[in-house]
């Protein structure tokens, strides 16, 4: 079993940490979070008192951060302690150009480094079922698996450095705008007199089908599981489907890639956590297509 440092303890990483101690991995985390650091000792994991402690002599070093600054003053920071034989991977969801800085950081001290974001939300962080985006050398890679089976349904390997976040990127992109489709479709069938179920019932099994509506529908009653079941409750909130879709601006940018509806989903989004709906579940832009529509 691996020692492993754990960086980043909060709804995500808090979990993801406990599943490596289940599968026998002596697990080191730090966070800033005092309630945190407690969920994370009750879980098994012994606690640092820094980040440097955390990634000192360890086999394998864990991130999950909130954005891009984060991972790469981290890296920065922990840089010395690591070691040369190290595996350092990045579970959080982040820019290229921050994600192409932290491989450079770990490859200048000699160790291996996987850029691996997650889809699955904190459900899938407690139940170990996340689908893990991974990126990096094949040799990092092969190192990574062990290590992230344990908080895995799924691991697929996208390709080399940054792959991992390209794909999650991408991924996102999709989820917002096919969950704007099913919403603004859901809003339009109540006014022509169908009812949530006969919609549902249909799109479910036709050619309008998607995860927004089989998995995840965002009207309460087809899919009891959805967060709409539970007064838009995230699951994944809004303002971080928002942070996803600035990055995927940030990434069309970059590549010169023309995404309008990326781009239209980006605003809407903004639009709906201006509002003061960024702690809701993304689903929940629903409630933006109810207002009756200005001549």
């Amino acid at each position: 079993m691996a020692s492993i440092g754990f960086i980043g303890l909060g709804n995500m990483g808090g979990p993801m940490a406990a599943n490596l101690v289940k599968a026998g991995h002596h697990v080191t985390g730090f966070d800033l979070s005092a309630a945190a650091i407690e969920d994370a000792r009750t879980a098994g994991c012994s606690i640092a008192d820094s980040a440097v402690e955390t990634a000192t002599d360890k086999d394998v070093v864990v991130t999950m951060l909130p954005a891009g600054k984060h991972v790469v003053a981290v890296y920065d920071e922990i840089k010395n302690s690591v070691r040369a034989d190290s595996l350092m991977i990045d579970s959080s969801t982040i820019d290229i150009s921050s994600a192409q800085q932290a491989h450079a950081i770990a490859d200048s001290v000699g160790a291996l480094s996987v850029d691996a974001p997650v889809s699955g939300g904190i459900m899938g962080a407690v139940n170990g079922t996340l689908t893990f985006m991974a990126g990096g050398t094949e040799a990092a890679l092969e190192a990574a698996a062990p290590v992230l089976e344990p908080m895995a349904g799924r691991v697929v390997n996208c390709g080399g450095a940054t792959a991992g976040q390209a794909a999650k990127v991408c991924n996102n992109m999709i989820l917002a705008i096919t969950m704007i489709g099913t919403t603004e479709a859901f809003e339009l069938g109540r006014r022509l007199g169908l009812t949530d179920q006969a919609l549902f019932d249909v799109v479910s099994t036709a050619s309008g089908q998607s995860w927004s509506t089989t998995t995840y529908c965002p009207v309460p009653g087809p899919v009891p599981t959805s967060p709409a079941n539970n007064d838009y409750k995230p699951g994944f909130a809004a303002d971080l489907m928002l942070k996803d879709l600035g990055l995927s601006q940030e990434a069309a940018s970059m590549t010169n890639a023309f995404t309008p509806l990326g781009a239209h989903a980006n605003q809407l989004y903004k639009e709906f956590c201006d509002e003061g709906n960024g702690g809701v579940d993304f689903s929940g832009i629903i409630k933006m297509m109810q207002v009756p529509k200005k001549d």
